[in-house]
């Protein structure tokens, strides 16, 4: 208990501190003469995210390309196709779509710290029949030299990080200078036949220069009938691939994006055969396709290889849609496995020729380079 005599003391000491603590601002204490050194922050109201932009791209037959765009810097964009209201847990957008249904397409801008955006809406009414073709990339070439594959579909993966395989090649862009990519002797190139070539090359001994082409961010699709007409080259440690990934791969990574193996063939084979594969988390499947009896199937011909994507399954078939050999569905999943490709994000596109890695092993004498993959065609049609 404080004395009579020490509570003046007390009371102004009080007051002082309720001073400096409500009204800092005013100037009411602290500092020779009065003067006010420390001031509280205005407050501010949240920034809010600009409504994102919906543009359209004709793909075939009234189908669209989709664009999903916002002014906003560092945002992303979330949305849905069945006319509700997206919110942060929608489906997050990551590249163009490819829309042949009646679908409404609403979409929200967020951002950390801001608030999230007023919804943009569009209604698509394409509405394709089954079987209808939607989109294609046909590698026509009228320039009379070897073009660059369209630079609005088709992007690379770059380098020699072996990309989770062991992979011997380096992978170039178009138009690669860095050694030992050679600008002169392309990987890539739409030639003047009407056809793309991916080319493996062998500059000198033990390096080997490839091309990796994909589709991400600037095209994807979700469900569908995709298929190629490809010729592969046959040889010891060669890996033609015609797949799909995942466009969350950028948020969830390998293998939770989901991956769909539409072609895969390596080294030489007796008898020939392909194979048509699934992987996500804790999810791996392969079957491989040897031809009908007695019919003697060459990868190193031509063939169509497709896949049938709908929901919660997934075929697989050569050179027609009634000619499935493989199909896996979401159903008696082993323990622990998660089917990814009902995401709904959608899946981007990739053409390549691995060099070497843990499935093919290495090339040697008898491997020919260079050695080509080529692609005739890649078409979608509305399932």
């Amino acid at each position: 208990m404080k004395t009579q005599a020490g509570f003046p003391v007390f009371r102004a000491t009080m007051l002082m501190s309720l001073c400096l603590a409500l009204f800092a601002d005013l100037g009411c204490g602290g500092g020779s003469g009065g003067s006010n050194t420390s001031t509280t922050p205005p407050r501010t109201t949240p920034s809010t995210v600009a409504t994102p932009a919906i543009t359209m791209t004709a793909a075939q037959n009234g189908a669209q390309v989709v664009s999903l765009t916002t002014s906003t810097v560092g945002a992303s964009i979330f949305y849905t196709l069945d006319g509700t209201t997206p919110t942060t847990s929608s489906t997050q957008y990551f590249a163009p779509m490819l829309i042949s249904s009646n679908v409404t397409v609403n979409a929200i801008g967020a951002l950390s710290g801001w608030t999230n955006s007023a919804a943009a809406s569009q209604v698509f009414s394409t509405n394709a029949a089954q079987g209808t073709l939607v989109w294609s990339a046909e590698f026509t070439n009228t320039t009379g030299a070897n073009a660059q594959p369209d630079p609005t579909v088709w992007t690379y993966d770059t380098g020699n990080g072996g990309f989770g395989n062991s992979e011997l090649e380096t992978y170039c862009a178009w138009g690669s200078t860095t050694a030992p990519c050679d600008a002169a002797k392309l990987n890539a190139y739409v030639g003047i036949d009407g056809y793309l070539h991916i080319v493996a090359r062998n500059p000198s001994s033990g390096v080997y220069t490839s091309a990796r082409m994909k589709s991400q961010g600037l095209f994807s699709f979700a469900q569908g009938r995709i298929e190629a007409r490809i010729q592969m080259p046959v040889g010891q440690g060669l890996w033609p691939a015609f797949w799909l990934l995942g466009n969350n791969i950028a948020t969830v990574n390998w293998p939770a994006c989901g991956e769909q193996d539409v072609m895969e063939h390596v080294n030489v084979q007796s008898p020939d055969w392909i194979e048509g594969s699934i992987h996500g988390t804790n999810l791996n499947g392969g079957i491989k396709y040897y031809g009908p009896t007695g019919t003697g199937f060459l990868a190193s011909d031509w063939h169509v290889y497709g896949m049938v994507w709908s929901k919660g399954s997934v075929s697989y078939y050569v050179d027609s849609p009634s000619n499935v050999y493989a199909t896996y569905t979401n159903t008696n999943l082993a323990s622990g496995a998660v089917w990814p490709f009902d995401s709904g994000s959608g899946a981007f596109v990739l053409l390549n020729l691995a060099v070497g890695g843990t499935w093919p092993g290495s090339p040697d004498a008898t491997t020919p380079f260079p050695s080509e993959m080529l692609v005739n065609y890649v078409r979608i049609y509305a399932n």
